[in-house]
Formats: C-alpha cells, structure tokens, sequence
C-alpha cells in the first residue's frame, strides 16, 4: 500500500504544477474536481485490478481468453461506476490537498 501513497503523492505535485487558475487566479473548481474524480477512478482501477488478478478465466462458465483480453476494460467501467456512486471518498481528500498545493503555489 506504500507504493499507493507515493502515486498519490506524484499526481498530485503533477497536477499541482499545471495551471488550474481562471483569468482572475482563483482556482476551477470544476478542473480541480474533475482531475480528483478522475484519479480517484484510475486509483480504484488499480485496486479493483489487484482483486481480479487472482480470478482465473477458465471454467465451465468462464469467457476464456475474450474475458482475459477484455477484463481491464470491464474493470475500468466498474472504477467509473463505483466512483459515479460516490467511491471510496478520496476525492474530497484529493480535492482539498490540490487546492492547498494551488494556495501555496506563488
């Protein structure tokens, strides 16, 4: 899970150093928001990925090498699902780190 923290900690920097201002300096909600939303998903992929990855594709029932070669998608859309019901909640934790990394910025 350490390896998770310093992800988090490089996207944040990342997006701390691209401008997320409107004309008047005030943070974009919105962009700021969005970015938070979206790693959120890319962060729940991972997690949700790490599950899947012991679930074998064979079986009786199993989709074989098409679930195999489709399963990172599927996993994607379940991320976005999850993240569109509310998530883990890591948005909101994002969100305020970005804006005191903008605040601090000169």
């Amino acid at each position: 899970m350490a390896s998770g923290v310093n992800i988090a900690g490089a996207a944040m920097t990342a997006y701390a150093n691209q401008p997320l201002t409107t004309g008047r300096g005030f943070g974009n909600d919105a962009a700021i928001s969005k970015a938070a939303s979206e790693f959120e998903g890319v962060f729940i992929s991972q997690f949700l990925g790490a599950m899947f990855s012991g679930i074998k594709t064979d079986g009786p029932f199993g989709g074989g090498q098409g679930e195999e070669m489709f399963r990172s998608m599927m996993i994607d859309k379940y991320a976005d699902g999850l993240v569109q019901q509310g998530g883990f909640g890591l948005a909101q934790s994002i969100k305020a780190q970005m804006l005191k990394m903008q605040e601090a910025r000169p």
